[in-house]
């Protein structure tokens, strides 16, 4: 035992001198130890914990907002897609309103173009019954005239004076001749 003891007592003072050459104390040593334990300790339990804290808070808060952030994104192209949509109808609908307004267009044309053919016949229809009329009058004051004239011509002929019942006959047999002579 004696060896064992020489050789912890020596290595022990060796021990010692390397500690005093390197200026460490083992009970300075030691407090300090005791001292930084107590240090992180107080600082895990005061600042590392509220830090902790306010770091998960301020993590939840940017998820929250990267969430909001794409919940408003996904529902800007939502609301596109609906407006591209409604465009869309917007512009078919007006196709649609074109094409309708041609439609009445057109048909307002053809309704006028009728009407005016209509229009135009019944005066064309008019003209000619006018002129019918006209023709008719004029034959008839020219047979009047023919008439007077073949009287006078007879009376210039005959130097006598017929009755009105004579002069009827004498004009009739005169104008049904010169009918037979004009539709012949």
């Amino acid at each position: 035992m004696p060896l064992v003891s020489f050789w912890d007592r020596g290595a022990a003072e060796a021990e010692s001198k390397i500690m005093d050459a390197l200026g460490i104390n083992l009970s300075g040593l030691l407090t300090q130890l005791v001292s930084f334990t107590l240090l992180f300790v107080l600082l895990y339990a005061v600042l590392y914990k509220p830090i902790l804290r306010m770091l998960d808070q301020r993590a939840e808060k940017i998820k929250e907002s990267l969430e909001t952030a794409e919940r408003a994104r996904d529902d800007a192209a939502r609301s596109s897609e609906a407006v591209e949509a409604q465009l869309t109808e917007a512009r078919a609908e007006g196709q649609a309103m074109i094409v309708q307004a041609r439609e009445v267009a057109d048909r307002f044309r053809e309704e006028e173009l009728a009407t005016a053919r209509t229009d135009i016949s019944a005066e064309r229809e008019r003209a000619e019954a006018s002129i019918q009329r006209e023709r008719d009058s004029a034959i008839e004051e020219l047979r009047s005239q023919f008439a007077d004239l073949a009287i006078t011509a007879a009376e210039k002929v005959l130097h006598r004076s017929l009755d009105g019942d004579a002069h009827r006959e004498l004009i009739d047999q005169v104008l049904e001749e010169g009918s037979n002579i004009s539709g012949k």
